[in-house]
């Protein structure tokens, strides 16, 4: 039987940095919440049959927004955890039940609301033919300079081979699940695979894939979906 292809979006963050009232997932962007934009961005590609949103317990502004459009393709489920690891942990648990451990999962940032068709077909396409899996990156551009404890720097540091990790982040389900469940100390889901002894692969990206951290990247996210229109 040929490996499936699943959406996981961990969105039971709180968005602490961003400093607004509403949940930064909640936030609007052209005319949706963000959060309907990333999961849209996944559901793009027929090959993803389902996304799977992982919601905090209780949660109750799911439910204020209209998701109609997605029809089955889209599951909420309500275990999301106190941490990003924890959340996608308990979804990929939560959804064993519909996928097979080697089928393909797929997660993605609620807060990438940006991700573009040809992206996600290159990951796809690339990612799936790999014994590992791999993700979304692009290789660093900038200079980067070490900071001492009053911001001054002691160092630069060679960017040669290093690259930005985006999402998606592409691995079988049961790889990540015993990854996530034996890597407690991880910020994302190649840090897990890695911490197995595995080399994840990775696929170039975009800049235009860009993560909403701030209020100020709101704008430049809407400019890019309207521009993508």
């Amino acid at each position: 039987m040929n490996a499936r292809y699943f959406g996981l979006v961990p969105a039971a963050g709180s968005g602490s940095r961003f400093g607004a009232d509403v949940l930064k997932q909640y936030s609007p962007l052209a005319g949706r919440p963000m959060l309907y934009h990333s999961i849209q961005r996944l559901l793009a590609t027929p090959e993803v049959e389902i996304v799977f949103v992982v919601l905090p317990p209780g949660d109750t502004e799911f439910r204020r927004h209209d998701w109609r459009a997605f029809g089955e393709r889209l599951a909420p489920l309500y275990c999301g955890g106190a941490s990003r690891r924890d959340s996608v942990l308990n979804g990929l648990v939560a959804a064993a039940s519909a996928v097979d451990s080697n089928d393909w999962m797929l997660v993605h940032d609620a807060v990438r609301p940006c991700l573009g068709k040809d992206e996600l077909r290159r990951l796809i396409d690339e990612a799936g033919r790999d014994e590992v899996g791999g993700i979304l990156a692009i290789p660093v551009a900038d200079t980067l300079k070490r900071a001492d404890e009053e911001h001054r720097i002691v160092a630069t540091e060679p960017r040669d081979g290093l690259w930005r990790a985006q999402t998606p982040q592409m691995f079988r389900h049961g790889m990540l699940v015993r990854a996530l469940r034996e890597a407690e100390h991880v910020t994302d889901e190649a840090g897990a695979v890695e911490a197995l002894g595995y080399k994840p692969k990775l696929v170039e990206g975009s800049t235009r894939n860009l993560k909403v951290t701030f209020p100020a990247d709101l704008q430049i996210a809407e400019r890019i979906l309207k521009d993508a229109l």
